[in-house]
């Protein structure tokens, strides 16, 4: 029998839900891996979610992270509470030599996750970060395109991450709206994922010319007992003010020169989950979206520009990790797909004691240039991201 890695999760909600899934997945996708997660112990206040974790194969829950933490039997552990924590269970965590699969943004700023990233160099662990979208097959096979020349040389890029969960007036103030939870809105919670995507796919972002704005002021409060999430809806009178903001964008260079922009929203009308970058280069481009994550455009640059035009490339077998979910092009996958790519990684370095991107790093990386798009939004001038 392989060897087992025993799993911890810290936050039992939506995320611990597709982190512990993940686990118990990867091995249907990928039995070649060669170490077997155990969930061994859950940690979430709610009794209904300990419960659940419970039902779903964990052997113990604790109310109390710090149960995770000392369990002997616990090698590895995922992070999925509110950023306002991400810094003190992680590191806790990595102190007591485990290795930690942590969502971003990896506290509430750089200072944060540069914290995580120390201990975790310190202690020799191995760290993973929640940029779960760098493992779709289309983006992977983009990445290729794009490092090998394919498109030429990279000369424009464009991204974003339009989302409508906060666009109604009614949307509950959850912790993601208050800065001593979450530290930032739409840049720690979907620019970080536009920023990470620039990075991994062209090159290290440099400096920054920012904006960002609160379009909707003020929201309801849940009601007592209920924290709500992002997606809730509440009904009454009783308004808080927002403290972070609903929209960024920025204009950014490149390490070499080479300018694009960037935006991130949470309360735009339209797009549900528009995340999209388009890449230009001299000889074809490439433009990918969340919504049809299955799809890659490419155009080539043809001699006589007669047919010139966008091809839409169905992600297939032929493309990296698709055939471990699906037998052919047409057939999609989804977004917990990807998630269980990610549980594979981390796995796979733990197994190996070996660091892979995304790490805790990549986030620092990304953290600095989120830092420098809200310096820009109140200086009004280009701010460093390195």
């Amino acid at each position: 029998m392989e060897p087992q890695i025993g799993i911890g999760v810290i936050g039992l909600g939506w995320m611990g839900r597709v982190h512990t899934a993940s686990h118990r997945r990867v091995l249907e996708h990928f039995p070649e891996l060669g170490v077997r997660p155990r969930l061994v112990m859950g940690a979430d206040v709610s009794l209904e979610r300990r419960a659940h974790a419970e039902r779903v194969g964990f052997e113990a829950t604790s109310e109390d992270w710090r149960a995770v933490v000392e369990n002997p039997l616990v090698d590895a552990i995922s992070v999925t509470v509110p950023n306002a924590m991400h810094r003190e269970i992680a590191v806790a965590a990595i102190e007591a030599g485990k290795h930690v699969w942590v969502e971003k943004p990896v506290g509430l700023g750089a200072a944060d996750t540069e914290a995580v990233a120390t201990a975790a160099r310190r202690a020799g662990v191995v760290t993973t970060v929640g940029f779960c979208y760098r493992f779709a097959p289309a983006v992977q096979r983009a990445r290729a395109l794009i490092r090998a020349g394919d498109i030429g040389e990279v000369n424009h890029y464009r991204g974003v991450f339009l989302a409508d969960y906060a666009n109604r007036p009614d949307g509950a103030a959850s912790w993601r709206f208050f800065r001593e939870d979450a530290g930032s809105g739409a840049l720690g919670d979907l620019m970080a994922h536009v920023v990470d995507m620039a990075q991994h796919l062209v090159a290290p972002i440099k400096r920054c010319s920012g904006r960002t704005a609160t379009m909707i002021s003020r929201r309801p409060r849940p009601p007592a007992g209920e924290g709500g999430t992002h997606f809730s809806r509440v009904s009454g009178e009783d308004l808080v003010d927002v403290g972070n903001e609903d929209w960024a964008a920025a204009l950014f260079e490149f390490e070499g020169g080479m300018v694009g922009s960037l935006e991130a929203s949470r309360v735009i009308v339209g797009p549900r989950t528009r995340m999209r970058f388009e890449v230009h280069g001299t000889r074809g481009a490439l433009a990918w979206e969340l919504e049809r994550m299955n799809e890659l455009e490419y155009f080539a640059l043809s001699d006589d520009g007669t047919d010139d035009g966008y091809t839409t490339i169905l992600a297939g077998a032929g493309h990296p990790d698709f055939a471990a979910f699906q037998p052919g092009a047409g057939v999609p996958m989804g977004y917990d797909d990807l998630r269980v790519l990610e549980a594979r990684n981390f796995l796979a370095s733990v197994r190996d004691g070996e660091q892979r991107e995304p790490g805790v790093d990549d986030m620092l990386a990304c953290a600095r240039v989120l830092e420098a798009i809200e310096r820009s939004a109140a200086s009004g001038a280009w701010e460093s991201a390195r």
